[in-house]
C-alpha cells in the first residue's frame, strides 16, 4: 500500500477537488439563473439540485461544495508536494562503500574498520511521505465525520441521492483509509506541526504555495455568494427597494418558456378570487426565508396596489424544528409560526412577521411571546400555543406531501420554485401567470 500511497491520494484528492469545482459550478449556476436544470438531476429522487439548495447546502451561510473545494486543495498539495520523496543523494554522515574513499580504505584494508565506525544516520531513511501521509489522515478523519453526516441527511432526511456528492464521499473515504495505512507517527503529529510549519515557511516554495491557497480560499468564501443574511440591526424597511434589475426579451422568453414547461401541484390554497397564488413554504429562523421576505416585500407591494385582490400571497409555515415538523435545527422556528397566527387574530400578522425576522438571531420561545405582547398586545401565548400548534403542523404536513427539502421554496400557480428567484425573474413569473390567466389558459 505504502509503495503506491503518494499516487493514490494525489488521485483520490483530484477526485474530491474536481466533485467539489463542479458542485460549486452547479450551485452557483443555480442561484444565478432560475432556469437552469444540473446535469445530475435525474429524477426525482437523484438530483443534486434538492440537495445544494436544501439546509444542509450550507453551513454558517458558506455552501458546503466551498468547504469541499478547499479541503480538497489542501489535501491535493500536500499529496503532490508534501509527500514528494527528497531527492536520492547520500546523506551528510553516510558511509558509501562506492565513494572514493570507500575505496581506498578497502585498499588500505581498513574498509570493514570504516564501515563500522561509520555513525549511524536515521536521516538517510526518507519518512517525509508517511509524516504528511499522517497529516492527510487527520484531515481525511475530520472530512468523513463531515461526509457521514451529510450522506446521512441526503439518504435519510432528504431522500435524495447527489451523484457529485457520492463522488466526494468515495473521494473521502478512499483518502481515509489510504493516508491511514501510508502514515508514520501517528501519536507524534501533535507535537511536529509547529516544527513542520517552520521548515515550509523557511522553503520559498513552501511558503509560496501555502500563501497561494490561503489566498485563493479567502477569495473563493469572498466571491461565492453564499445564503447571506442581512444585519439584524438594520430596519426591514430600510432593505425594501423595488427590483432595479431589467430582464431582456430574449432572458423574458427563455424564462416563460422555462415556466410553460414546468408541471403543477395543486395546493388545495384557498385563492379566495385571485388569479394568482403565490405560497411560501417559511421558516421564521431561516436565514434564507429572511433574505426572500426582504428581496420580494416590494415586489408584493407593487402587486397589492397595482393589482389589487388579483395576487394572493400565502405564507405556508414549514419550521425546520421537531417539535412541529419531522426534524430540524431550530429552536424557535414553531413558536415564531404560531405567534404569526396569533397576531393575525388582532390585524397584526405583518408587522409580527417583520419583528421576527428583524429580530432572528435572538429568537427564543420568551423572546418570541416578548415580541407577540409588544406588536399584537396578545398576552396568552402559552395557553392558546398547543391549540394553533396543531394548525401549524397541518402546514408542515403538507410540506411533507410535497417533499420540500428545504425553505423557501415557492409554489406559484403550483409551480414549484426550489430556489431563491432573483427578484426580477420572481416579478417576471407573476406577471407571465397574470398574463397566462387572463387569456383562460
Amino acid at each position: 500500500m505504502k509503495t503506491y500511497a503518494r499516487a493514490l491520494i494525489i488521485l483520490l484528492a483530484a477526485l474530491a477537488l474536481g466533485a467539489s469545482v463542479a458542485s460549486l459550478y452547479v450551485h452557483y449556476r443555480l442561484v444565478a439563473d432560475p432556469s437552469y436544470t444540473s446535469f445530475c438531476d435525474v429524477s426525482e429522487t437523484v438530483s443534486c439540485e434538492a440537495v445544494m439548495t436544501s439546509r444542509y447546502g450550507y453551513l454558517f451561510g458558506i455552501p458546503v461544495a466551498a468547504g469541499g473545494a478547499i479541503w480538497g486543495a489542501l489535501v491535493l498539495l500536500l499529496g503532490v508536494f508534501g509527500m514528494k520523496p527528497a531527492p536520492g543523494p547520500a546523506k551528510a554522515g553516510h558511509y558509501d562503500q562506492g565513494s572514493a574513499k570507500a575505496a581506498a580504505d578497502k585498499k588500505a584494508g581498513h574498509y570493514e574498520q570504516a564501515r563500522s565506525k561509520a555513525p549511524a544516520d536515521k536521516s538517510t531513511v526518507d519518512d517525509r511521505p508517511g509524516r504528511v501521509a499522517a497529516y492527510i489522515f487527520v484531515l481525511s478523519t475530520i472530512g468523513l465525520a463531515a461526509v457521514l453526516y451529510l450522506g446521512y441527511a441526503s439518504f435519510f432526511v432528504l431522500g435524495q441521492m447527489c451523484p457529485l456528492c457520492l463522488a466526494m464521499y468515495v473521494a473521502v473515504i478512499g483518502l481515509f483509509l489510504v493516508s491511514g495505512a501510508a502514515a508514520s507517527d501517528l501519536g507524534g503529529v501533535a507535537g511536529r506541526v509547529g516544527p513542520d510549519l517552520g521548515r515550509m515557511t523557511a522553503s520559498g516554495a513552501g511558503l509560496t504555495v501555502a500563501l497561494v491557497w490561503a489566498a485563493a480560499s479567502i477569495g473563493l468564501l469572498v466571491w461565492f455568494p453564499g445564503e447571506q443574511s442581512v444585519s439584524a440591526s438594520a430596519p426591514m424597511a430600510e432593505a425594501v427597494a423595488a427590483p432595479t434589475e431589467t430582464l431582456g426579451a430574449d432572458e423574458i422568453a427563455q424564462f416563460e418558456a422555462w415556466l410553460a414547461s414546468q408541471p403543477r401541484v395543486d395546493l388545495a390554497i384557498p385563492s379566495n378570487g385571485a388569479r394568482v397564488v403565490v405560497a411560501k413554504f417559511n421558516d421564521y429562523q431561516c436565514p434564507a426565508c429572511r433574505q426572500a421576505y426582504i428581496a420580494y416585500k416590494a415586489i408584493q407591494q407593487k402587486y397589492e396596489t397595482q393589482h389589487p385582490g388579483q395576487v394572493l400571497f400565502a405564507n405556508v409555515d414549514y419550521p425546520l424544528e421537531s417539535e412541529c415538523n419531522s426534524g430540524g435545527i431550530h429552536s424557535a422556528a414553531c413558536e415564531a409560526a404560531v405567534a404569526v397566527r396569533l397576531a393575525r387574530t388582532r390585524n397584526r400578522g405583518p408587522e409580527m412577521e417583520a419583528w421576527l425576522f428583524d429580530n432572528q438571531d435572538t429568537l427564543t420561545r420568551d423572546r418570541v411571546k416578548e415580541g407577540l405582547a409588544e406588536i399584537a398586545q396578545v398576552t396568552d401565548f402559552d395557553a392558546q400555543y398547543s391549540t394553533v400548534l396543531e394548525l401549524v403542523r397541518a402546514d408542515a404536513q403538507l410540506g411533507q406531501k410535497l417533499n420540500i427539502t428545504g425553505t423557501p421554496t415557492f409554489f406559484i400557480n403550483g409551480i414549484r420554485i426550489a430556489s431563491t428567484l432573483r427578484p426580477a425573474y420572481f416579478d417576471a413569473a407573476i406577471e407571465y401567470e397574470l398574463k397566462r390567466t387572463s387569456q383562460g389558459s
